[in-house]
């Protein structure tokens, strides 16, 4: 015991760990992220959602004193980080758009007098020349930039100042710098090694496996009926709803109340206090399902999330793996489904064209989006093909549809030939709209007016459906038989080319409903007592309530769930509980303390 005690003293950053934040260890990738910018290094962290990205740079920021400025693209997320941290004894403050002058003059007035360890700036902000020379007088020690990826993918026309953040290595050159993201591929961490710090970076990746997670997708036939039974299959769980707008959240989320599931909506265009009540509930009451555009997620730190249900195509196979990563962090069977469809497709390649970027970054998202359709329309394990997208081996996981569907594929050899033809004979030009026109005989205007009616191909797909082809196509793109330039035109690969010789074979899943696979069952209970569970929750409300804070800023669920566990009777018990240190020890032991000690008295 003494030589623990003796280990946490010897190493500061293990101390503020237990003190400040109430862990008792690091999580992994954590301690080497610290080492590296406490011994001056720029750090690029890519760790998964809810690996503890924050304290990778929280810790240090206390460790090394003076200030810490923290780069973050949402105004919800940094003011629910500072309320975090102020709990925890922290002197952290944000400047940003949706507080008022007088707060904003306050804040700087304490950052000046070098009362703040860590203040909280958006990109816009930090990147005014006003502010950059404010900076400059002050005492800078780390500079963090969270949600890194924004730098490369999302293109100068959503955030022109990510971008202008390669500037700051050449600004503050004695801070260390950590950029941190849950998804970034090879070329991404490449290209925000090479504009943040000029190649020079210490890159850590931690494994992007999330094993209990089950993966499946499904063609979309009825979307609202298709939702509402997946619901009903996890019935009393939490789960999360995605979708592309506001319209189709709001829509969503009534014809879920209408089918008897407890469900909230959240998007940007509601109001804060709208959207901090549904988050509460959501955070708080068992069963609930929140139905929610993209704005809804980053930060949020809810282990027992059961699921996450995409109802349209997500942008790219980055932003759908950070979107599942918020299911099943407690380490608990949890489900990641989505539905897709052609319109899908058309949208987000409409999206892509229509966005105020270079060519070159129109052609990578979409690649991108090309990557994700094949990922939809594999027959292969999904979880290898998103590992390998993030450069890590697997073997078959057997815990996706593709894997747990044992239905034999069918040859399609003869089919893709066709395919193949049409393809040839039309120029290696059209996307898969008209090369199915041309198959089925279609008597259209762009066919009359090039003349494919004339070619030899025309009509030879007439027996097979419409949607028969596009699955088709689709399955052939993702074995690459067919790979499409940025505009969706059709091209024939190398594999296509020996198909078409005659030299190799391909086989589909045909579009036909699947049989419906019984995942195992996902256990509803949260460990421990659920009533004492719920007790706690209640108290934790009333605290955030009071105080205008998210629910979990107070504890998480885990620390709950500990409480739980351990039912400490007193304060030096309750000092044991995970994620409690020293400053929530003094404000809300005594509080919890009694609800448990109420409990187990009643």
């Amino acid at each position: 015991m003494n030589q623990h005690i003796a280990h946490l003293s010897d190493d500061p950053k293990r101390r503020i760990l237990k003190d400040v934040f109430g862990f008792d260890d690091f999580r992994p990738g954590q301690a080497a992220a610290m080492e590296s910018l406490l011994a001056g290094r720029h750090v690029l962290a890519v760790m998964p959602t809810g690996a503890g990205k924050s304290l990778c740079y929280q810790v240090p920021a206390l460790v090394l004193g003076g200030l810490t400025v923290v780069v973050s693209p949402l105004v919800a997320l940094m003011q629910d980080q500072v309320a975090a941290l102020r709990l925890a004894g922290v002197a952290a403050d944000t400047i940003n758009s949706s507080i008022d002058r007088d707060e904003s003059i306050a804040a700087w007035c304490r950052v000046q007098a070098g009362e703040t360890r860590l203040l909280y700036l958006a990109p816009e902000r930090l990147m005014t020349q006003r502010m950059l020379d404010a900076l400059a007088r002050l005492d800078i020690r780390l500079i963090a930039v969270d949600e890194a990826h924004c730098i490369s993918q999302w293109g100068p026309a959503f955030r022109p100042e990510y971008e202008q953040l390669s500037r700051l290595q050449g600004l503050f050159p004695k801070a260390p710098i950590i950029a941190l993201t849950a998804t970034a591929d090879e070329a991404t961490r490449r290209d925000i090694a090479q504009r943040l710090f000029a190649g020079k970076v210490k890159t850590l990746v931690l494994g992007f496996d999330r094993p209990n997670i089950k993966l499946s997708v499904a063609a979309r036939d009825d979307g609202p009926r298709q939702l509402l039974d997946f619901i009903k299959r996890h019935a009393g769980l939490s789960g999360i709803v995605y979708c592309l707008s506001r319209k189709k959240t709001e829509e969503t989320a009534a014809a879920l109340e209408k089918g008897g599931v407890k469900a909230l909506a959240y998007h940007a265009g509601m109001t804060k206090e709208q959207r901090d009540a549904n988050q509460n509930s959501f955070m708080t009451e068992a069963g609930v399902v929140m139905v929610a555009t993209i704005a809804f997620g980053m930060g949020i730190d809810k282990p027992d999330v059961a699921y996450v249900f995409h109802t349209d195509l997500p942008g790219n196979l980055e932003a759908y793996y950070q979107e599942i990563g918020r299911a099943g962090r407690d380490g608990r069977a949890a489900e990641a489904h989505m539905l897709f469809g052609s319109g899908d497709i058309r949208m987000r390649r409409m999206f892509i064209d229509n966005e105020e970027a270079s060519d070159e970054h129109k052609r990578r998202a979409h690649g991108r989006l090309g990557t994700l359709i094949g990922y939809c329309e594999a027959v292969q394990c999904r979880r290898q093909i998103l590992l390998q997208y993030f450069g890590e081996a697997a073997e078959p996981c057997g815990n996706c549809d593709n894997c747990l569907d044992t239905a034999p594929l069918s040859d399609g050899t003869a089919q893709a030939e066709l395919v193949l033809a049409a393809v040839l004979q039309s120029g290696e030009r059209f996307g898969a709209t008209h090369v199915i026109d041309i198959l089925r005989g279609a008597n259209t205007q762009k066919i009359k007016e090039r003349g494919h009616d004339d070619l030899a191909c025309f009509g030879s797909g007439a027996a097979r459906k419409k949607e028969e082809w596009q699955s088709l196509i689709r399955q052939m793109a993702a074995a690459d038989f067919l790979s499409s330039d940025e505009h969706g035109g059709l091209r024939i690969t190398e594999r296509g080319e020996d198909l078409r010789r005659g030299t190799g074979t391909f086989h589909f899943r045909p579009a036909t409903p699947r049989a419906k696979v019984r995942a195992g069952t996902i256990a509803a209970s949260e460990g421990g007592d659920p009533d004492l569970l719920a007790a706690l929750k209640a108290v934790r409300l009333k605290l955030a309530r009071e105080r205008q804070v998210p629910a979990y800023v107070i504890f998480s669920d885990r620390t709950l769930i500990d409480m739980t566990a351990l039912q400490p009777r007193n304060l030096d018990e309750f000092a044991q509980v995970n994620g409690v240190g020293a400053a929530k020890l003094k404000d809300f032991g005594k509080v919890f303390l009694a609800a448990i000690a109420a409990y187990a008295g009643g």
